[in-house]
């Protein structure tokens, strides 16, 4: 192919610009196609050279064709799209879509060999996987997949380049061979052991290539690093690798699972198919036990501050009574114990006003004195709102606070701490009914109003603040969350100190957080500090000091230490059987984190049958209608789909979505949750156009509610497009995908 100036044009229509890579099949050229007057690379294979006789070349030239419309006939986000191709002056030509960004191999070096951040990597992991599903689905398997094909563009979209040029490569004879034996193609660090060894070759090759690629993102290096190129093939022949963490402890330990799996040298042990793997990643990247694309309510936790016997109480110190309470992070989804407002609003005095400044003339409101009557009356239906509350009957309870908010605030005023807790309450139930925009605003209202009544240090006033950080969190603005957490962690340190309860339950928050921002060690070693020191201050069984040892469970299953989560929850749920009984909310909700591990841990038979005996026991205690009953019902379908049995999977989807519509409404995030279970069941049984239109219905409802940048809803929208994707509709698929990656860029620049 001409390089000179004189000639840079293609076929009358590419002009040749700059040229931006080179390799050992030819060339790759920055140009512009003439006819639509748009940029593309074209990548410009290397002449076939005078030892190819005539008939050969003509073989060739055919195999070449073929090669090049299967690539173009590729229409996925993850792949390179193919323009054109042809023959110009005895080379032949591949034009595709001009990519900007960087290969994972320039990203290494411009990061001086260091590895990539572990988010990268399972960011990279995740859409790699997707990309490769895609194309064995096709019966198309790249085989020549390494870091210099596997592109980064701008916006964070991943794509695999040159499908299809690998085995062109090695038919024309321009992949180097190893001493002389004539080994099959491939770069050495990256060939499987069945290339090496010349037996077949199927997408099972691509996924242990593609664990090599992981592998030295993650570490640095690929797996055997070794100057000679025979050492190297023999190492994928022979050498178990070491585990990436014996090289960076700080890796997940999912992931690490996941690279040695994909690294086996059998290929019956490594995962089934690149959708297989796609769902690990998932399961690892997703932090709420059975979903795989994120919820707004973290379901991990249905945790209560319970009203516990006297005798069982643990002996606290003199300065915990009268405390406020505050609520955990992972906020119980149906059931509130002891409300924040106990002992500073209602029963509490009420400072109207502050004392004016001197010279300034004092502020006189006239405001009738309420019967007493009037105000016991609004005191009972508030505890009768707090009471629907722990029914789970979140909407009614709402219904009532924020009618006995308007009333307190006529007979009270809008700064009365009797109305800052109703409107606390109503805030509360906001948050709990998936609307987390109108509960911020709520406790905004409320927070600003505690800081004039209490002042900005007062209790009540960082207790509000909290739950604002919990809502921003419901809201997919961690960071955001994080400052709060942060601001108030610190103003209770200095006015409570470090073992305060409220404090300790501060950095509860901050440690779940911390989770949701990615930063999985720093979460896991902050949730084991506030587990020792609640021990320390309350008591080993106290139910605080196990609210916070699931944490720290939870905390081990996102590392990947999926046995040790296993062995806490176990722990913890025998620890409240013991101290609450084996009915109560929390041990039943310990029971069913052991279900999550044991799934997650491939034992989904066990999990079945625990997930079995729980819905027995929710319905015996509270009835089939209940949040806790379905989502131990949602756990069963979760793992008959793992089981492959997809039918009663779909089944059991539909009735669980069914219900939740009915008691929670069609909108809330469980319900939504289930009704993207039906599209998952819906898919994996071939049903794609019903699977596209349930999967359009959480889109619109999460859009509605949590907004069109929501990673929730950029989640669905993916769905979507993967959904339009397997019926063929892929110019709709890559729009799409193009609008979620612009929405995800956009988000991530404004700070969020």
């Amino acid at each position: 192919m001409p390089e000179s100036g004189e000639t840079r044009l293609i076929q009358g229509r590419y002009r040749l610009l700059d040229l931006i890579g080179r390799g050992g099949m030819g060339e790759v050229w920055r140009a512009r196609d003439e006819s639509l007057g748009r940029r593309v690379a074209v990548k410009c294979l290397k002449p076939m050279g005078p030892q190819h006789d005539q008939s050969f070349t003509r073989v060739l030239r055919e195999r070449f064709r073929r090669e090049a419309r299967v690539a173009a006939g590729l229409q996925h986000r993850g792949v390179t799209v193919v323009h054109d191709f042809g023959e110009h002056d005895g080379g032949l030509y591949l034009v595709m879509e001009l990519l900007e960004g960087k290969n994972l191999s320039q990203l290494l070096e411009d990061n001086k060999q260091h590895p990539l951040p572990v988010a990268d990597i399972v960011e990279i992991a995740g859409q790699v996987s997707a990309a490769l599903a895609y194309t064995h689905e096709q019966g198309i398997v790249h085989r020549d997949l390494k870091p210099a094909n596997i592109m980064r563009l701008t916006d964070g979209t991943v794509k695999i380049c040159d499908f299809g040029i690998a085995r062109l490569g090695h038919d024309i004879g321009f992949t180097a061979r190893l001493t002389g034996t004539g080994i099959a193609m491939g770069t050495p660090h990256y060939m499987s052991p069945e290339q090496i060894g010349g037996d077949h070759v199927d997408r099972r090759s691509d996924l242990y290539s593609f664990g090599c690629v992981l592998y030295e993102i993650a570490t640095g290096a690929p797996p055997f690093d070794l100057e000679d190129p025979w050492a190297v093939l023999v190492g994928h022949r022979d050498t178990v690798p070491e585990p990436p963490r014996t090289h960076r402890a700080e890796l997940p330990g999912f992931l690490d699972r996941i690279i040695l799996d994909l690294l086996a040298k059998d290929p019956d042990e490594r995962p089934r198919d690149a959708r297989e793997l796609a769902r690990r990643i998932d399961d690892g990247r997703f932090p709420s036990g059975y979903v795989p694309a994120g919820t707004t309510t973290p379901v991990r936790h249905t945790v209560v501050e319970p009203q516990q016997p006297v005798s069982r109480e643990p002996r606290l110190p003199s300065w915990t009574r009268g405390m406020t309470t505050g609520h955990k992070a992972a906020g119980p989804p149906f059931l509130r114990g002891t409300p924040p407002d106990a002992g500073a609003g209602l029963a509490g005095e009420w400072i109207a006003r502050p004392e004016p400044r001197r010279g300034e003339q004092p502020v006189r409101t006239e405001r009738p004195t309420p019967a007493p009557e009037v105000v016991a009356h609004l005191a009972a239906r508030h505890h009768a709102g707090l009471s629907l509350g722990r029914l789970g009957r979140w909407e009614e309870a709402g219904e009532v606070h924020r009618a006995v908010a308007a009333e307190r605030e006529h007979a009270l005023g809008p700064d009365h701490p009797d109305t800052l807790a109703s409107r606390y309450e109503v805030a509360f139930t906001l948050s709990r009914t998936g609307r987390p925009a109108d509960a911020l605003r709520e406790y905004r209202r409320v927070t600003e109003g505690c800081e004039r009544v209490h002042g900005p240090e007062h209790p009540e006033t960082l207790g509000a603040r909290q739950e604002m950080a919990y809502v921003l969190g419901q809201l997919g603005r961690h960071f955001d969350a994080h400052q709060v957490y942060t601001s108030v962690l610190a103003t209770r340190e200095r006015a409570m100190g470090p073992d305060h309860p409220d404090t300790l339950r501060c950095r509860h928050n901050l440690a779940y957080n911390l989770s949701r921002l990615g930063r999985l060690e720093d979460s896991y070693r902050m949730a084991c500090e506030v587990a020792s020191a609640r021990a320390r201050v309350l008591g080993a069984s106290h139910p605080d000091t196990l609210v916070t040892r699931c944490e720290v469970a939870y905390a081990l299953g996102q590392l990947g230490r999926w046995t040790e989560a296993l062995r806490t929850y176990h722990e913890v749920a025998q620890a409240r059987e013991q101290a609450l009984g084996p009915d109560h909310p929390d041990t039943l909700a310990a029971r069913y984190e052991v279900g999550i591990s044991l799934g997650r841990l491939g034992r989904s038979a066990e999990a079945l049958a625990l997930y079995r005996d729980l819905i027995d026991d929710r319905t015996r205690v509270s009835g089939p209608a209940h949040p806790e009953t379905l989502r131990a019902r949602h756990g069963l379908g979760v793992n008959l789909g793992r089981m492959s049995r997809w039918e009663e999977a779909l089944a059991e989807a539909r009735d669980v979505c069914a219900i939740r519509a009915r008691v929670l409404g069609p909108d809330h995030p469980d319900t939504l949750v289930s009704r993207r279970e039906v599209a998952v069941g819906l898919g994996w049984l071939g049903r794609w156009a019903d699977a596209l239109a349930e999967y359009r219905r959480v889109a619109a409802a999460r859009e509605q509610v949590l907004g069109p940048d929501h990673p929730d809803t950029l989640a669905s929208r993916n769905d979507e497009a993967h959904c339009l994707e397997q019926l063929g509709r892929g110019t709709e698929a890559v729009e799409l995908y193009r609008r979620v990656a612009a929405l995800r860029q956009q988000r991530a620049s404004g700070g969020h």
